[in-house]
């Protein structure tokens, strides 16, 4: 427990609900310290949040929070009309840079944080950028917060975040991805659907735990190849292929996208 108080401005939605619950799961903070908005100003089936205040009215959230947590759609960020006279703001508003936040909040000590789907079950990786303003202790404060939701690393660029936005923002895509091409190339060969479903998700949802930090994603790759079996000639097929291109392609993309602001709200060019 810390002593503050924390709002989360769309704190009923997936994502909003998701960071709430991994903070009174991990007993960072009691449930009572919590206020969470929403259009409605309920929260159906609290469970564990039983004890957060909510509101709909996401000013009166400003003021009785010492820190607060955006966590809106781009294209709704315009209708969140706030004042935040200063206080600190991590916003997990995609495609929204640094500037054009600091000028809709009022606040000069911002965040920009992009954590993912896995935010659900608490392995998330987010990274996050802190605006000149944020002092020492308020960013050792935020990565603790991230922490409870999985792994998380500052940057120190919007670039870096951004890239990071798609990288590792996407959560599940690139696994479903790979696993849609593997579930595809099966059915042409003729396996049944229901075989070729099960040996997908053994490929990429149990396998992949087989990467750990005592045995890196490198390590394991080399001693695939070192057997010089099916497992190298399907690695060594893949790579031939163009697998690191097509990477890469997407990659940029998704990071384009990222650079590109989704914010065209009022304050947009002051």
């Amino acid at each position: 427990m810390h002593g503050l108080t924390i709002g989360i401005i769309g704190g009923t939605g997936w994502l909003g609900r998701s960071i709430a619950t991994a903070l009174v799961q991990t007993e960072w903070l009691d449930p009572a310290a919590l206020i969470l908005s929403s259009r409605s100003g309920s929260l159906s089936e609290p469970g564990i949040l039983s004890g957060v205040r909510i509101t709909a009215d996401n000013q009166d959230l400003v003021r009785q929070s010492d820190m607060v947590i955006l966590s809106v759609r781009p294209e709704d960020l315009a209708a969140v009309r706030i004042d935040m006279q200063d206080r600190l703001l991590i916003s997990l508003v995609a495609g929204v840079c640094m500037s054009d936040l600091q000028n809709h909040v009022g606040s000069q000590r911002v965040i920009r944080a992009m954590p993912n789907a896995a935010l659900e079950t608490r392995q998330s990786y987010t990274p996050w950028l802190a605006s000149e303003r944020v002092q020492a202790a308020d960013k050792a404060l935020v990565q603790q917060l991230f922490e409870t939701c999985g792994q998380a690393d500052e940057v120190h660029s919007e670039r870096e975040l951004d890239y990071l936005t798609g990288l590792t923002g996407t959560g599940p895509s690139y696994p479903a991805l790979l696993a849609k091409a593997m579930y595809n190339c099966a059915i042409a060969q003729g396996i049944a659907e229901p075989i070729a479903r099960r040996a997908v998700a053994a490929v990429v949802v149990q396998a992949s735990q087989l990467i750990t930090p005592q045995r890196d994603f490198e390590a394991l790759l080399q001693t695939l190849l070192d057997y010089k079996g099916v497992s190298a000639a399907g690695i060594n097929g893949m790579l031939a292929g163009g697998l690191e291109a097509s990477v890469k392609s997407g990659l940029d993309a998704a990071m384009g996208v990222a650079q590109s602001s989704l914010w065209d709200g009022p304050d947009r060019n002051k």
